[in-house]
């Protein structure tokens, strides 16, 4: 690839000036001396990694460093400080996902060491982001005759798997996950109820109530996907989504009775996005209900069934995303 791009930000133009002379021979270095133009900057340009000074008037270091991960989640970021207060290190890890901090006074050396180690992070995670796009090229005509036979055997959730994924991409993305997590989300999705294909028909298309028997048979296409993907070893972190995503956030869930961030955080977003779509998707049983309501009904459950950060997450951005789903279906309709 070509030379990594570094923005670095200093509101000493001297401390700017040598961070550039330090990086400029290896790396393409885009600087500025605000970060409020930085944060501009951002927004136009894609950046491996941000160098930014800690204390500065407009706002400080870790204050721009976690606007900077809203803009741009897998840029890497590092904090220039003269300060080792352990209050300000634990804030820029937990609010700006710094990768490391630079102590004052540094040597240009190991400044140049620690850039090196943050992209060689960077290309890591690069490289798992075209590995999980291979296997969407490679399954992506497997996983589309999966998903129109699961439809085929119950016409009243046709393309259930795709709204279903649609609605977990949004959250992912809202809670700015990596795009690494998003995208094994985003196969977990269309593949969650791939076992389903192992319950039986008549069990599917009851009008009735189901017997404990039934019930139980259905709770069974868990492992029913699980045992379906399992030797696709490439597919293994997007089988430990498929596998919790029945789990409740209090341990009341199925089939391990995991309890809270025990699940993985794409299961929890998967059973948020799966039972709001199955309350305003007509059923042959029931009629669906209205988004509101479905979203009312979800929150009823947040702390029980579902995990409140993502049932918070997903109350935010639920008018965007229906209208974005809304615009996406009359595009599909011309």
């Amino acid at each position: 690839m070509d030379k990594y791009k570094v923005l670095i930000v200093d509101d000493e133009p001297d401390n700017l000036a040598l961070l550039y002379r330090t990086l400029r021979g290896k790396y393409d270095i885009a600087k500025s001396t605000s970060p409020l133009q930085a944060l501009e900057i951002l927004k136009q340009e894609h950046f491996n990694c941000i160098l930014s000074d800690h204390k500065m008037p407009e706002m400080d270091g870790v204050e721009f460093l976690k606007r900077s991960y809203e803009i741009s989640p897998d840029t890497m970021r590092l904090l220039v400080t003269a300060y080792t207060d352990a209050g300000i290190l634990i804030d820029a890890i937990n609010y700006a996902k710094i990768y490391r901090y630079i102590k004052k006074p540094y040597n240009p050396d190991e400044l140049m060491l620690v850039v090196e180690s943050a992209l060689e992070y960077w290309q890591l995670k690069y490289d798992n982001v075209s590995l999980i796009n291979d296997l969407k090229d490679l399954f992506s005509g497997t996983i589309t005759a999966i998903v129109e036979a699961l439809d085929s055997k119950d016409t009243y959730t046709l393309g259930r798997s795709k709204r279903v994924t649609f609605y977990a991409v949004r959250i992912a993305k809202a809670l700015h996950l990596s795009i690494t997590t998003t995208s094994r989300i985003e196969l977990a999705g269309l593949l969650h109820d791939i076992g389903m294909i192992g319950v039986s028909d008549d069990i599917l298309a009851k009008v009735e109530k189901l017997s404990p028997e039934e019930y139980n048979e259905i709770k069974k296409h868990v492992s029913h996907s699980v045992k379906i993907l399992d030797d696709i070893k490439q597919l293994k972190d997007v089988v430990e989504i498929i596998k919790y995503h029945h789990e409740y956030f209090d341990g009341n869930g199925y089939p391990f009775g995991l309890k809270g961030e025990n699940i993985p955080i794409g299961s929890r977003i998967i059973a948020v996005a799966d039972a709001f779509d199955s309350m305003v998707t007509p059923k042959i049983y029931r009629n669906q209900v209205p988004p509101s309501v479905a979203m009312e009904e979800i929150k009823r459950k947040s702390g029980t069934q579902f995990d409140p950060v993502v049932v918070d997450i997903f109350e935010q951005i639920l008018p965007a995303v229906l209208e974005e789903k809304d615009k996406a279906e009359k595009a599909e309709k011309v």
